[in-house]
């Protein structure tokens, strides 16, 4: 088995607020399909991500390294969450990540990992 990372996507000014009637829904939504993930045994890890403006950038510079207020990079979107999951072939992680973005309502990105 192989694994993979299906990171969500979001705009730039996504916000963390579960208390709004559609939220509660994506969040029933994404927690089905958590337990579907684990029921299947594919389901490594995953979490959800505070906004990038969050985020320290930690850069090293000459045996030292600096620290910066995030994001990393300037874009219009940023990463709001993550599985990784163990499968098969890319055909299965590929219908596990279909499942995500209708779960989440939004784009999610497939990488496998580097074997080794």
């Amino acid at each position: 088995m192989s694994q993979y990372l299906m990171s969500v996507w979001h705009d730039d000014n996504y916000v963390v607020d579960f208390t709004g009637e559609e939220a509660q829904q994506a969040a029933a939504r994404v927690g089905a399909y958590n337990e579907e993930l684990m029921s299947a045994g594919a389901w490594v890890f995953g979490g959800g991500l505070h906004s990038a403006e969050s985020s320290t950038v930690v850069r090293p510079a000459a045996g030292e390294v600096s620290m910066t207020d995030g994001p990393y990079a300037e874009t219009k979107e940023q990463m709001g969450g993550f599985w990784v999951i163990e499968a098969a072939d890319l055909d299965a992680a590929l219908e596990w990540a279909r499942q995500a973005a209708i779960a989440c309502d939004g784009p999610v990105e497939l990488r496998p990992f580097q074997d080794g």
